[in-house]
């Protein structure tokens, strides 16, 4: 599903669960039938847009309402005008809230995503999300990191193979029942990746001789980490090292300088905080 498409429908969720069986009560207590206006949507405090251009091609769910962009998504702004809403003034007070909701959700899951990204600056490793996503709200979710500056995991369970350690607890011999797995997997041409996680060395050793793609190394110490990029870099096969469990802002740089590839972080959604963005009349 394209991210245009997943708005359009998440909009119209949203405009429900809102409206009820009654629609917007306090609006149609008023005179607005016939009145039109401008509004502008504020940016109060520094952060990431996000959310944004999905919205504005999607503007024909509100009825006569139109949205002007004046910042994209991904730019950094503070205390600034990033749209202007036009049309119907009944519309866009019923438009209000859903699109402040989205927007200010997204982007405060790119603002801390950016955090993150900014503090990996010049060392060549990913920030990436994880599945720990807001229910529901999964592209969002991942849009929204990309918008951050980070990389986008898998979309859900359908698009790549990601053997954790639940799934190898079922393994007598864990390399024949992976070689296997993986071998019956790869016949899935549109797979993104596969993935094995992996929590000592002794499991990265034994990994380390399958085709997969990447390695993930779980709740690693540095130290430990840092042998097992000497591992990955002298065995014959070179897939991509991903470390990931309890990263925080301050330890992230550390953990990127052990020569990982990529750090997958549940945190940049979960612990995200809005963005307060606001709705304010403009002068005809």
């Amino acid at each position: 599903m394209s991210i245009t498409l997943y708005m359009r429908k998440l909009i119209q969720r949203c405009l429900e669960e809102d409206g009820g069986l009654h629609g917007d009560i306090t609006t149609n207590s008023l005179s607005f039938s016939d009145q039109r206006g401008r509004f502008a949507m504020n940016i109060r405090g520094r952060g990431i847009v996000a959310g944004l251009e999905p919205i504005a091609k999607v503007m024909d769910v509100f009825g006569d309402v139109s949205m002007t962009v004046l910042e994209n998504d991904g730019e950094e702004v503070c205390d600034k005008t990033i749209a202007i809403l036009e049309g119907s003034v009944e519309a866009i007070l019923v438009a209000e809230r859903t699109i402040l909701n989205i927007v200010s959700y997204a982007s405060g899951v790119a603002t801390k995503t950016f955090t993150f990204v900014d503090r990996v600056v010049g060392i060549d490793c990913v920030i990436c999300d994880t599945r720990k996503t807001t229910p529901g709200l999964r592209m969002l979710d991942k849009y929204a990191v990309v918008c951050g500056g980070g990389t986008s995991h898998r979309m859900g369970l359908h698009d790549a193979a990601l053997y954790k350690d639940n799934h190898l607890a079922e393994f007598d011999d864990l390399q024949k029942g992976l070689d296997a797995a993986i071998n019956s997997v790869k016949e899935n041409s549109e797979l993104k990746f596969v993935e094995v996680e992996v929590d000592t060395i002794a499991q990265l050793e034994k990994v380390l001789q399958l085709p997969v793609d990447i390695i993930l190394l779980d709740n690693m110490s540095p130290e430990l980490l840092i042998k097992a990029v000497v591992l990955r870099d002298a065995s014959d096969l070179s897939p991509l090292l991903e470390a990931s469990g309890g990263i925080t802002i301050e330890t992230v740089r550390e953990i990127a300088k052990t020569g990982v590839d990529r750090i997958s972080i549940g945190g940049l959604i979960h612990q995200a905080t809005w963005i307060d963005i606001g709705l304010d009349a403009m002068d005809a």
